[in-house]
């Protein structure tokens, strides 16, 4: 009779604890996600309408508080052939803006077709509503749903793939 096998338990290594909040920088809003506190998973937490630098910074800063961010990582925008895109120096300042003002670690991390993936996503999970809703003729009123924070959850998500050690496998 063959034992069943079984993982080895996930071990976070001393030190990397704390909530991580991914940040999915643009000209109109900011997407943001959190991990959770051992930075296993990555969750949607809002989309945020941008105000104006101070008032967005403040913003930041009292959600840092609230949900005990030890990390920041800000999504840098590049092009498929990963050379800088018009975006990234915005995201760079924003960035330094950022742990300058909150005084938190901060890492730009690339974000290629994450807001792509976020699109993908929202785009399979709403199919199947859509049956129901083409059978009552209400198919092409879905409103259109911001990405951004599903953006940054995929942001984080690569980021801890990244970043975390996993039992068996080699750095």
């Amino acid at each position: 009779m063959a034992l069943p096998v079984r993982s080895a338990p996930f071990v976070v290594p001393a030190g990397s604890t704390g909530v991580i909040l991914a940040i999915d920088y643009g000209q109109k809003r900011l997407g943001l996600a959190l991990s959770d506190e051992h930075r296993v998973t990555s969750r949607p937490y809002a989309t945020w309408t941008r105000i104006n630098r101070r008032r967005d910074l403040a913003r930041l800063r009292e959600l840092a508080r609230q949900q005990g961010v030890r990390r920041i990582v800000v999504g840098l925008p590049l092009h498929l052939d990963g050379t800088p895109s018009e975006m990234s120096e915005e995201a760079r300042g924003f960035a330094a803006r950022v742990q300058k003002a909150l005084g938190l670690p901060v890492e730009l991390t690339e974000e290629r077709l994450s807001s792509w993936e976020a699109g993908q996503t929202l785009t399979a999970r709403k199919s199947g509503t859509r049956a129901g809703r083409a059978a009552s003729g209400q198919a092409g009123r879905a409103r259109k749903t911001p990405l951004d924070d599903v953006a940054a959850a995929i942001i984080l998500r690569d980021y801890l793939d990244r970043t975390n050690p996993r039992p068996g496998t080699r750095d």
